[in-house]
Order: C-alpha cells, then sequence, then structure tokens
C-alpha cells in the first residue's frame, strides 16, 4: 500500500451538461443532479475515494460561480481545497492547476484526476486499481491512463489502443499505449472491440507531480507560469480558515493566469505527444453519462422498456425515458422518446438523438427569451 501521504487526488467539476437539459442548465451542471442513486454525482466522486484519499487531500476544481454550490452540497468538504476557475481554459489548464496546488501540500506526491460527472460501479476494483496505479506513479516516472474495458462498440467514446504487457506486480494489468484515437464510427468500434485492444478512454488519470511537470516543461510549457504562481502563494492559501475569504494575491493570479492560456484539453497538449505513457486496463463499470439515453443503463425498466424516474405514468408506450423533476409526465402510444420536465421547460425528443440535444441549447443560449431557462 503506497504512503497515504503521497496520494492526493483532482477532481474536475467545470463544464455545463448540455445533453442533460433542461434539468442540467449553466446555473446548475450535470454533476449537481442527483439522478440515478438520489445523490448529486459530485457527491458521489469524493465519497467514492473517501477509503483511499482523505478529503483534505483531495482538490475540487469547479467554475468560479459554482464553488457556493459544491460547498452547499459538501458542507463537510474542505472549503479551502475548492477552486474555483475565472474562465474556462479545457482539462489542461485545471489539470496543471491541480498539480500546483497539489505541488504547494506535498511536491513528491502522486495524484489521480477524476471526474465529478460520472458513474462507477464495483467500488472495490476501482479502488484497487487506483492503489495499484499510485504505487506505479510513485516509483517511475510515466504517465498512467485509465482505459475500460468496452462493454458495448460505442461511438460516444475516444478510444486507446493497448501495446506491450508491462509487469508491475498487483492485480490490475498495465500496458504500454500504443495510441489513443478518437470516437469511431459503429464499423469502427466494433472493429476495436473484436480485437481485445482497444478500451474506452476514461479521462482520468494518475501521476506523480515531478513527473507531470517535466512532460509539462517539455510538450506545453506555457502551463509552467500558472503553475510556478499558483505554488508561490499556495502556502498562504494553504493557512486560510475561511471558507469564504481567500487570499487576495492567490485570485488575483489566478485571474490574471488563466486568461494567458489556450483552450486545450490535456490529451491535446500532453498526452498524444508524451511517450512514457502506460494504460492500467480495467474492467469496473463506468459510464460518463453522457446523454439522457444512457439512463436506460442505470435505472430500472418496467416490463415494456420503459424508464420513469419522478412522478409518471405510461399507457401503451414502449422503450421511453420519463424523468419528472416536478409534476408529472403521463405518456401514450409512443416509443424511443425522452421526455423530461424541469421547472419552467419541457424536453421532447428522439432517443436517438439525445446527444443533439446541446445542439438545441447552444442555439437557444444566444436568444434572450432563454435567459435562464439554459
Amino acid at each position: 500500500m503506497p504512503n497515504v501521504d503521497n496520494m492526493y487526488a483532482v477532481i474536475l467539476a467545470g463544464g455545463s451538461g448540455e445533453r442533460f437539459w433542461p434539468m442540467s442548465t449553466t446555473r446548475r451542471p450535470k454533476q449537481f443532479l442527483a439522478i440515478p442513486s438520489g445523490k448529486p454525482l459530485i457527491c458521489e466522486a469524493v465519497e467514492r475515494i473517501e477509503k483511499l484519499i482523505p478529503p483534505k487531500q483531495v482538490f475540487i476544481i469547479t467554475r468560479a460561480d459554482l464553488v457556493g454550490m459544491v460547498h452547499k452540497v459538501l458542507p463537510d468538504f474542505p472549503g479551502e481545497n475548492i477552486v474555483g476557475e475565472p474562465c474556462g481554459r479545457d482539462t489542461a489548464a485545471a489539470i496543471a492547476l491541480g498539480a500546483a496546488l497539489v505541488k504547494s501540500r506535498n511536491e513528491k506526491a502522486a495524484f489521480c484526476v477524476l471526474t465529478s460527472d460520472h458513474l462507477i460501479g464495483r467500488r472495490k476494483i476501482f479502488l484497487r486499481t487506483l492503489r495499484d496505479c499510485f504505487r506505479l506513479a510513485l516509483s517511475s516516472d510515466c504517465l498512467i491512463t485509465i482505459g475500460i474495458k468496452p462493454a458495448t462498440p460505442s461511438t460516444g467514446f475516444g478510444y486507446i489502443e493497448a501495446g506491450q504487457k508491462v509487469t508491475r506486480g498487483g492485480k490490475t494489468a498495465f500496458s504500454l499505449v500504443k495510441r489513443f484515437v478518437e470516437k469511431p464510427d459503429l464499423p469502427t468500434a466494433r472493429k476495436y472491440m473484436r480485437s481485445g485492444r482497444f478500451y474506452w478512454n476514461s479521462g482520468m488519470f494518475v501521476w506523480s507531480v515531478p513527473t507531470l511537470e517535466a512532460v509539462i516543461r517539455r510538450h506545453r510549457p506555457q502551463l509552467l507560469g500558472l503553475m510556478d504562481k499558483i505554488r508561490a502563494c499556495g502556502t498562504a492559501r494553504n493557512n486560510a480558515t475561511s471558507r469564504t475569504r481567500r487570499p487576495k494575491s492567490f485570485d488575483e493570479i489566478l485571474k490574471r493566469e488563466y486568461a494567458k492560456l489556450e483552450k486545450i484539453s490535456v490529451d491535446y497538449a500532453i498526452m498524444e505527444k508524451a511517450g512514457n505513457i502506460i494504460m492500467a486496463g480495467c474492467d469496473f463499470a463506468w459510464d460518463d453519462v453522457g446523454s439522457w439515453a444512457a439512463l436506460e443503463n442505470h435505472c430500472e425498466k418496467d416490463s415494456n422498456g420503459n424508464v420513469v424516474v419522478g412522478g409518471g405514468e405510461v399507457y401503451d408506450a414502449m422503450d421511453n425515458i420519463a424523468v419528472a423533476e416536478d409534476g408529472m409526465i403521463a405518456l401514450v402510444g409512443v416509443r424511443d422518446l425522452v421526455v423530461v420536465r424541469s421547472g419552467a421547460a419541457t424536453l421532447v425528443c428522439a432517443k436517438d438523438k439525445a446527444q443533439e440535444i446541446k445542439h438545441l441549447v447552444a442555439r437557444m443560449k444566444k436568444m434572450d427569451k432563454y435567459r435562464g431557462l439554459v
């Protein structure tokens, strides 16, 4: 078991969750929804690692305007460990910020990068995988990405092609990463699955602070200014006792340095360029719950394949998803629909078009008449 003092976590909790409109909005994105477990996804993300990493060694990186909401749903979480980005710069910047915060506490630590809006089952296997990854990260100079053994030939995820096996002890299967590939079409996804060499790209990582910093210095040196300056004022921030007040220098530096950064994902900025990447091949249950249609995999269905969450009745209807946050939904004689009622907004769409809701939301955001609804 690695020394727990050297194990940290950075949970990414930004984003807007547009594909879960109308329940998910700019003011209340997906990670705050309590579907399907009845508990906000961000709370589940913190709770599932508590047996491995204490909350005092977990940082949550969110949007500046969501810090108060994170405090509200996680009232016992260390307030000084919740950090709001002044503007969105994608995952490379958020992870660099997390690395600087971890380094301000422990320069030799390793940390995992997790997300606040995914569902993960078989928790014991998940924690065992993280433990094995930490052991490897603390004893080598590799970057570890977590790949999920595909359950279906999904076209909604990027993939990782695994290369030569790496023997590192423990029960987790490690392999060299041969390449990352974008979301495939269905025939290609089926080919990937048949080969047995491809895994879903989960967007979860484990690495040591020194290893990540060296890779950033080589492939994305623009991030070093942010990291150096955040770490420099990290001690003052770590000593802050108030949940709401922050050292002024920290907020000013964060705002100034973020404005300089390019918006880019960690995959493009680092992972597709670095050569020292190892994949942990995992078979715990995982889903990024990318659209309303994904609820079929996590909620009970009636005898006709309908999923009903909240108040709802169906008659002579098949294979629908109905979610009512308030009031009720009644379905008669329809099939393969997603119907969601939330406040003043109602969504009705074909189930196979659920991924396209984000395009509708993007259009509505440009219209003043929908202000407050998206």
